[in-house]
C-alpha cells in the first residue's frame, strides 16, 4: 500500500471513529425533556433517540465494536505509515536499531495524537455542545449499523448483561427527576442569564413550602388587629381606619376566643350603604379555619382549598392563638422580592456590606441572604428571633450577640420581648482564621 493510500485510509478511519465517538457522547448527554419537546413539535427522530435511551445496551455495544475495530486497524496501518521515512532520516545520526525503535515510537505517537484530537476530543466537544441535535442526526446511520452487525452486537450485549447481573450492577438509567435536579437547573439558568435571580428564588420558595412551617409566614399575635363581637359601630369604624387590613378576627372578649372573621369588603359595603355594623350579623361573620402551628405552608394551602377559605387562625398545642395567616401571606412567601414592597423588606443589605434584618424574618430567607449552609437544631425555630433564642437559651436583650458561620448577630432593638432589628456583620476573626462552625453567644 502506497503512502497516499495509507493516508487516505487513516483519514477514513478518523472519520469513522469520530462518527462513533460523537454518536456515543451525544446519546449520553441528550436531555430527555428537550427530546420530548422536540418530538411534540413533530420531529420523529427525537422519538427514535428516546427509544434508544430507554434500552441503550445494543447501541453502546455497537459503538464500542466500531471504536475498537477502528483502533486496531489504525494501529496496524499507523505503525508503518511514518516509520520508514523516520528511519531513513534518523539512521544518518543514530545506529540502525536505535533509529528503527525511535521511528516506530514516533510514528505511533503521531498517528495516536491525530486520532485523539480529531477522532475523539473534537467530536465529543461537538456532541456535548448540541447533544440532541447531533443524536438525532446520527441515530439513523447507527440503526443501520446495528442491523448489519446484529449477531455480534447481540452476543457482546448478552455477555455484558450477564456480567452486570453477576455483580448486581444497575442496567437501567434512573430517569427520576428530584427537587434537587430542578433547583440545580434553576441555578444554572440564572447563571446563564435565562432566569432572573428573583425568579430563581420563586422556584426555590415553591419547594420550601413542604419544609417551612406556617409560623414563618403568619402575622404574629401582637400584630393581629381583631374586633370584639360587642364592639359598637363607631368602635369598629375607628379600628378599621386605624389598622386597615383585609380580614379581622371577631372574638368573644379576647383573642383566644375566636368566633369567626369579617371581611373588610363586607364592612365597607355597610359603610357605603349607611348601615350599622353588627359583628354578630350572620351575613358578616364567616366561619374561621383554625390550624396548628406545626403545619407546613403546603398543608395550609391544602386546608384553604378544601375549606374554600383564604384566612386561618393559628393555635399552639395549648389552644392559644399565636397568629393569623392569609392566602396572600403564603403567596407573598413564594413570590418573595417580586411582590415585596421596599418599605416592607425584612432583610436589608447596607452599603457597608452588613445586614439589618427583622427578627421575624424567616430563617430560610436569612440563610439564603447570608449563604449559610448549616444551622444548629433547625427544627426548633422558624425565624431569626427563634434562632437567637435557641443560641442564647433565653429571651435576647439589646446588645446581645451571637456568632455563627463567620457572622456576628447583634440584637439592636427589643420591643416588649420581641426582637425588632438584628445587625449582622461578617466576623473579621473568622475571615482571618476560618474554623469549624462553633456557636458562641455573649451578653453586654
Amino acid at each position: 500500500m502506497s503512502f497516499t493510500q495509507q493516508i487516505l485510509v487513516i483519514i477514513l478511519l478518523i472519520v469513522a471513529s469520530a462518527f462513533f465517538s460523537i454518536a456515543e457522547i451525544s446519546l449520553a448527554a441528550s436531555r430527555r425533556l428537550r427530546l420530548r419537546q422536540i418530538a411534540d413539535e413533530g420531529d420523529e427522530r427525537a422519538l427514535r433517540v428516546l427509544r434508544v435511551q430507554e434500552q441503550p445496551g445494543h447501541y453502546f455495544t455497537a459503538v464500542q465494536i466500531g471504536l475498537n475495530a477502528i483502533a486496531i486497524l489504525g494501529g496496524i496501518i499507523g505503525e508503518g505509515l511514518l516509520s520508514p521515512y523516520l528511519t531513513s532520516w534518523l539512521v544518518t545520526w543514530l545506529p540502525e536499531r536505535t533509529a528503527a525503535t525511535l521511528s516506530f515510537v514516533g510514528s505511533v505517537v503521531a498517528v495516536t495524537s491525530v486520532f485523539v484530537v480529531y477522532a475523539d476530543l473534537v467530536p465529543k466537544r461537538l456532541g456535548m455542545a448540541q447533544p440532541e441535535r447531533v443524536a438525532m442526526a446520527v441515530v439513523g446511520p447507527m440503526e443501520k449499523f446495528l442491523v448489519a452487525f446484529k449477531p455480534i452486537v447481540w452476543l457482546y450485549t448478552r455477555f455484558t448483561d450477564l456480567t452486570m447481573q453477576l455483580f448486581g450492577l444497575p442496567t437501567q438509567r434512573d430517569e427520576r427527576i428530584t427537587p434537587d435536579d430542578i433547583l440545580a437547573l434553576a441555578e444554572a439558568g440564572t447563571q446563564a442569564g435565562v432566569l432572573a435571580r428573583p425568579e430563581q428564588q420563586v422556584i426555590e420558595n415553591v419547594f420550601e413550602l413542604d419544609t417551612r412551617f406556617v409560623t414563618s409566614a403568619m402575622t404574629p399575635r401582637d400584630r393581629v388587629a381583631w374586633l370584639s363581637k360587642d364592639d359598637p359601630d363607631d368602635v369598629v369604624r375607628a379600628r378599621i381606619a386605624a389598622e386597615p387590613f383585609s380580614t379581622y378576627p371577631v372574638c368573644d372578649g379576647e383573642l383566644d376566643h375566636v368566633l369567626g372573621y369579617v371581611d373588610a369588603r363586607d364592612l365597607f359595603q355597610c359603610v357605603l350603604n349607611s348601615r350599622q355594623i353588627r359583628l354578630t350579623d350572620p351575613t358578616l361573620l364567616h366561619k374561621v379555619v383554625v390550624v396548628p402551628d406545626r403545619l407546613t405552608l403546603s398543608e395550609v394551602l391544602l386546608q384553604f382549598r378544601h375549606q374554600h377559605e383564604d384566612f386561618a387562625v393559628i393555635v399552639n398545642e395549648y389552644g392559644t392563638v399565636v397568629g393569623v395567616v392569609t392566602l396572600n401571606d403564603v403567596m407573598s412567601t413564594v413570590m418573595g422580592d417580586l411582590v415585596t414592597q421596599e418599605d416592607e423588606e425584612l432583610i436589608v443589605r447596607r452599603d457597608d456590606g452588613s445586614w439589618l434584618i427583622d427578627g421575624h424574618a424567616p430563617m430560610p430567607d436569612v440563610q439564603r441572604a447570608l449563604n449559610l449552609d448549616d444551622l444548629p437544631d433547625p427544627e426548633a425555630y422558624d425565624t431569626l428571633a427563634g434562632f437567637l433564642m435557641e443560641m442564647l437559651r433565653r429571651v435576647p436583650r439589646r446588645t446581645d450577640t451571637v456568632r455563627w458561620g463567620g457572622y456576628r448577630f447583634e440584637v439592636m432593638d427589643v420591643d416588649n420581648y420581641r426582637i425588632d432589628q438584628v445587625l449582622i456583620t461578617r466576623s473579621l476573626a473568622e475571615q482571618a482564621h476560618p474554623s469549624p462552625d462553633k456557636p458562641s453567644a455573649t451578653s453586654v
